[in-house]
């Protein structure tokens, strides 16, 4: 049963985060704006388009994305106001534990930790959908695409020099298919591949193919050649953050197919599908933190602890990024590389709340 201080308590948590939340992403929107304006106005986006599609989407993903730490703060500003103004004094000289006083914080950390799970899993892949959908169409460039080389099922490897999205061109194609000795029975290379949208059809131009017939071979040059492979275009070519439009099932198949074709990627898919669960619950650990750094009443007031608030910040997103590039450039496990920032914090908070105000 909630008593008052529970209420009241909560009450402060999430009044405090939702507001914060909301200036802090009005800023946001206000500097984005600014930088796009000239392109939507260019390409002429709808209003409604601009707000309802591109804005609303935005704040739901990047609200999100920083709702962990934008708590931490509103925890610590709120949490050292009650400090300051002595609200806490007569809490602890009641004869209630600090775990008591601790209570009611983890109950609003875990309404905002379900909340950001559901949308991490089921909600903003689809609203990212229609957020990247109106990026590409109204303000980002084509998708580029340089050097390219990747292996697919049936022992087949493609590699090309470019490919540009404006023109769905590939130049400099080549592909190889080697039998299990690992010997090529078959090769062709084009100056230029189109892939026929929403197909496997491809269309070939000054091309050169290589049969391998047991002992014999048979060559053919020509000026052009339609045929089919077990590939397309998307299966090559996507944009880095094309996880960001699969819920938790689509995303674990992509990765798995990715890793049939040998795709260099595999450690960034698996950082942004581990990180939807270790980030919400990067709240419980940064709420203790909060709580105990926060509780006790100091010299200099809310902003002492707003700015050790603001340099744990600094030091977890830090420690993220560190993480972050193991996992993609030495090899490191993705699933511990995003867990290891909370495991880390989360020894910080329990020796912090060891030694919070009793």
């Amino acid at each position: 049963m909630l008593k008052i201080l529970d209420k009241y308590i909560i009450r402060k948590f999430l009044s405090t985060f939702f507001f914060m939340l909301g200036i802090i992403m009005l800023l946001s929107m206000v500097f984005d704006m600014s930088e796009r304006l000239g392109e939507f106005i260019e390409k002429q986006a709808p209003i409604s388009d601009i707000f309802f599609k591109y804005y609303f989407t935005f704040i739901l993903y990047y609200g999100n994305t920083f709702s962990s730490m934008i708590i931490f703060i509103s925890v610590i500003w709120f949490t050292a106001k009650m400090a300051t103004d002595s609200e806490i004094i007569p809490i602890m000289n009641s004869g209630k534990p600090f775990n008591r006083f601790l209570r009611p914080y983890m109950i609003a950390a875990t309404i905002l930790m379900l909340i950001s799970l559901i949308m991490n899993h089921l909600i903003l892949p689809r609203a990212n959908r229609v957020r990247l959908d109106f990026d590409n169409e109204y303000y980002r460039v084509g998708l580029h695409v340089e050097d390219y080389y990747a292996e697919f099922p049936g022992n087949i490897s493609v590699n090309f020099a470019s490919y540009i999205s404006e023109e769905n061109v590939i130049n400099d194609f080549n592909l190889q298919k080697t039998n299990q000795k690992d010997e090529v029975i078959y090769f062709v290379k084009a100056r230029t591949a189109t892939n026929i949208i929403g197909t496997k059809k491809w269309v070939l131009k000054d091309y050169y193919e290589r049969k391998v017939l047991g002992v014999n071979e048979e060559i053919i040059n020509g000026k052009e050649k339609d045929t089919v492979f077990n590939f397309t275009i998307d299966d090559m070519a996507h944009r880095e953050n094309i996880a960001e439009i699969m819920n938790f099932t689509e995303l674990r198949e992509f990765i798995k197919h990715e890793k049939e074709r040998g795709a260099e990627n595999i450690p960034t898919y698996e950082l942004e599908l581990y990180r939807r669960s270790s980030l919400p619950f990067a709240t419980y650990i940064l709420t203790i933190i909060g709580v105990s750094v926060s509780s006790r009443k100091k010299r200099g007031g809310v902003g002492i602890n707003i700015a050790m608030g603001l340099g744990i910040i600094f030091i977890y997103i830090f420690t993220m990024k560190i993480m972050d590039v193991s996992a993609v450039n030495v090899g490191f496990s993705p699933m511990f590389a995003v867990w290891i920032p909370n495991v880390i914090f989360g020894i910080i908070a329990y020796i912090l709340y060891k030694y919070a105000p009793k």
